[in-house]
């Protein structure tokens, strides 16, 4: 399933602003570029179908074009679960994923699978709990116990996608702070708006530096090697 948003207009009669005055600030490694493709992977259950949801609305309110797309296995829990992002500056042509700038993997089938599109100049960022092996990269990559600070943060596994997103967007700047913090609170349940709101914080507020991985890694797989897990889809 798909869904394409295109750059919100200017309601008419609106007056002349700007557009430096207009444009949300974005702030982070990715945050400069004008075409970017994101891939969230983990398992069914984990929220990664949501945290795609939410990071397109949000790119909606920078103004910005979006396409996002999902698959799933037939499993509730447990089985594969992946969202496509793919925000733009011009409007985009294709609605597919022909290479990933942004990798985020909150399972090791996910870290391992998906690895072989990202591309050199792109960046890895994975739940450090979760991928014990993590593949061999030789861009940026962030390993973090986004389940863990969850749970210390909010008492509830349940908010660790949120959590996740506020680091992934900490880190990368792919959409405002902003027009995050808009998007989550308007799509997650009725009722966990303060509780996300405190994932999602905490998750900004994290020291990246802290997580980012700069040695060897434990995985020997090659990128090459890797196998794609759409084979199955």
């Amino acid at each position: 399933m798909s869904a394409a948003r295109a750059r919100p207009a200017r309601p008419a009669g609106a007056a002349a602003v700007s557009d430096a005055a207009e444009e949300p600030v974005r702030t982070g490694l990715l945050a400069t570029r004008e075409f970017t493709e994101v891939r969230f992977g983990g398992s069914g259950g984990q929220g990664v179908i949501l945290v795609g949801v939410i990071l397109a609305m949000a790119a909606t309110r920078d103004h910005r074009f979006v396409v996002q797309t999902q698959s799933y296995g037939p499993e509730a829990r447990g089985g594969y679960s992946r969202s496509d992002v793919i925000v733009s500056d011009r409007p985009i042509d294709y609605p597919e994923l022909l290479g990933i700038d942004l990798l985020v993997a909150l399972s090791q089938e996910a870290a391992t699978g998906y690895l072989r599109m990202l591309r050199p100049d792109g960046v890895l960022i994975y739940d450090s709990e979760n991928v014990v092996e993590p593949p061999a990269f030789p861009g940026m990559r962030f390993g973090i116990p986004f389940t863990r600070l969850a749970v210390e943060e909010t008492g509830r596994r349940q908010t660790t996608n949120i959590l996740t997103l506020g680091a992934v967007i900490g880190i990368t700047g792919v959409v405002s702070v902003e027009s995050l913090k808009k998007a989550v609170s308007g799509m997650v349940p009725a009722g966990t708006e303060e509780i996300n709101g405190k994932a999602l914080a905490r998750g900004l507020g994290l020291d990246t530096a802290e997580y980012q991985q700069t040695g060897p890694v434990r995985g020997e797989a090659e990128a090459g090697d890797s196998q794609e897990l759409g084979d199955r889809e």
